[in-house]
């Protein structure tokens, strides 16, 4: 585990942006049922857990994605991270929208992007990965050649691994599910026994 994902992990769970609840679990818009709820949408109001993320988040595409040109937001969630992000790398920004709007000139993408600049995508979780390829596709649609997502948390589902691979882009996380319920463990935040539970919660979804 690396510094920064055992700090971003704690970070999290210290401003309630993850539950954990494995005998009173969640249901995901999805409709799974799960022990962990993550919105780290809470993260904007937290100056420190705020700078350990975007910190992270600059250290990490600097390390994976030397030759970006752009970073993009993801929105809404990835907006605030991509825009912080932005002013520290001294980069143009961009953000995607859900969808092109439906007046005006139809954009879905905000802010001036080339054809050919090199973008990073940023988002503030990943799952399934869906709706973040949705903005890659359209980055690319516009003429960006993205070099890869990065988002604050990963769940680490199978899933999201196939629909990248089918999308032929590249992602990576500041810390994830393995590496959050580690550091609640060693915290006191769950037992070992919820440990266990959470973790073949966890299993089922492989």
């Amino acid at each position: 585990m690396t510094n920064y994902q055992q700090a971003v992990a704690q970070a999290l769970l210290d401003i309630d942006a993850v539950k954990l609840q494995p005998n009173d679990p969640f249901t995901w818009a999805s409709g799974i049922k799960s022990p962990i709820y993550t919105d780290n949408r809470k993260v904007i109001s937290f100056p420190t857990a705020r700078k350990t993320i975007i910190d992270g988040l600059v250290t990490l595409i600097k390390e994976q994605y030397p030759d970006v040109e752009v970073i993009g937001g993801v929105a809404t969630a990835g907006i605030p991270h991509a825009a912080w992000v932005a002013e520290k790398l001294g980069l143009p920004l961009i953000y995607v929208r859900a969808q092109p709007k439906d007046h005006g000139t139809g954009k879905q993408i905000e802010g001036s992007l080339q054809s050919g600049q090199k973008v990073v995508l940023i988002d503030d979780l990943i799952s399934t990965g869906g709706s973040v390829l949705g903005a890659v596709k359209a980055t690319r649609a516009a003429g960006g050649e993205v070099l890869g997502v990065t988002a604050i948390f990963s769940y680490e589902l199978p899933a999201a691994t196939d629909n990248f691979s089918q999308a032929v882009t590249t992602f990576s996380s500041l810390t994830n599910f393995s590496s959050l319920i580690q550091v609640a463990k060693e915290t006191g935040e769950i037992t070992h026994d919820e440990l266990a539970m959470i973790a073949d919660w966890h299993q089922t979804l492989a």
